[in-house]
């Protein structure tokens, strides 16, 4: 146990010694939390809006001002032919053009269906399809206020009608049905409530992972690592005394970045803090295992960044469910994104910041993810003492 204090201090003196390692552990991961956290942002506002209101009613004017109210699309501008609706879009002017037909407001009148265009820049599909699903929503609400409003101005004109719309008002009467919408654990529907805890467990895993196969690997380096192999300190001594000091290291940043995404984000777990914590515990066993596996398979510093980026932190970013939902994606691929242990920290880490979900609904994760770490682990030990 002396032995490995001794390590273990020696570690943290390497830390402190070299000025460059102290920004990257400390200060990084807040200036990569601010980036991600305004950059990772899916929710679409103020699109670039055309309008051609070929019938120029007051009908129309009001379809144009409901459109413009919510926010979601601001005017670039108005058009009167047509045909430079799709030549704008090209230039980049605006994503999404609404074009009124003529006779709109007199089609109202007459209860006559008609058909409104809409066109829309699909080059970036999520944001198209976001925008385009926000149009229709706001015109077939704006239309079926007015189809209302017109049946009961009719009222007194057409009584067979008048009677079949109050028949129909009754039984909505009798029924008693009223739509009350509830949007749980993300009332505002902020994509950044969502992807800023999955950055927090980005950070944690690229730092841990990094600045341990990077430790271990400049011990080879140096080649202090054969002199260690005739010391009486054992193999699991050293690994133990190598993968302490960033463990703990990994805890103050976890705390660093829970305090800098609530006075920065104005986020804070809905769930138990301390459970967070203990799980976060879990999570770090999957990533100084791999930082130690990397490290027993390369030879220098730059072999073990090249290795970390581009075979274990990439698929886990696009593989976890940090960008893509994983039920979208081919049966192979789900069976293989069960063996990242990322995965199932984005289920734990989502779950306590925006449900408040306790260990009652997140054991089976816990469980997985402690199993996950502690087979990482005991891989990358045995490695290391085959290739050490």
């Amino acid at each position: 146990m002396k032995r490995i204090v001794v390590l273990i201090r020696k570690e943290f003196l390497q830390v402190r010694r070299d000025r460059r390692m102290l920004p990257i552990i400390f200060v990084s991961p807040i200036l990569q939390l601010l980036l991600l956290g305004y950059a990772a942002n899916l929710d679409v506002r103020e699109v670039p809006l055309l309008v051609c209101d070929l019938d120029r009613s007051a009908e129309s004017r009001s379809l144009t001002q409901g459109l413009l109210a919510g926010g979601y699309f601001i005017l670039a501008d108005s058009v009167w032919d047509y045909r430079a609706i799709g030549e704008r879009i090209n230039a980049g002017a605006a994503q999404i053009g609404v074009v009124i037909p003529p006779g709109f407001g007199a089609s109202l009148e007459r209860q006559e269906s008609g058909a409104i265009q809409v066109l829309v820049d699909g080059a970036d599909a999520n944001s198209a399809g976001i925008a385009l699903s926000y149009a229709v929503t706001i015109l077939q609400n704006r239309i079926q206020e007015w189809s209302v409003r017109v049946r009961r101005v009719s009222e007194t004109e057409q009584p067979g009608e008048a009677l079949r719309l109050l028949e129909w008002n009754a039984s909505v009467q009798a029924v008693g049905i009223e739509a009350k919408i509830r949007v749980w654990f993300n009332p505002d529907l902020r994509s950044r409530n969502y992807f800023v805890p999955g950055i927090l467990a980005l950070l944690l895993m690229v730092l841990t992972m990094l600045l341990t196969s990077l430790a271990v690997v400049k011990e080879k380096e140096r080649g202090t690592l054969e002199q260690l192999s005739v010391t009486p300190i054992k193999r699991w001594e050293f690994i133990l005394g190598k993968l302490i000091p960033f463990a703990i290291i990994g805890f103050i940043d976890v705390l660093l970045v829970l305090a800098a995404v609530r006075f920065l984000f104005g986020l804070k777990p809905v769930g138990n803090p301390f459970l967070l914590l203990f799980l976060s515990c879990l999570f770090l066993l999957s990533t100084l295992g791999l930082g130690l596996l990397v490290s027993t398979l390369v030879q220098n510093q730059q072999q073990a960044m090249m290795s970390s980026v581009f075979f274990v932190l990439m698929p886990m970013l696009f593989l976890s469910g940090f960008i893509f939902p994983i039920e979208r994606m081919p049966l192979l691929v789900q069976g293989v994104s069960y063996l990242l242990p990322l995965r199932y920290y984005f289920v734990i880490i989502r779950g306590i910041f925006l449900k408040g979900a306790g260990l009652e609904a997140l054991w089976d994760q816990a469980l997985i993810l402690f199993g996950l770490g502690i087979g990482i682990l005991t891989l990358s030990i045995l490695l290391f003492r085959k290739r050490s």
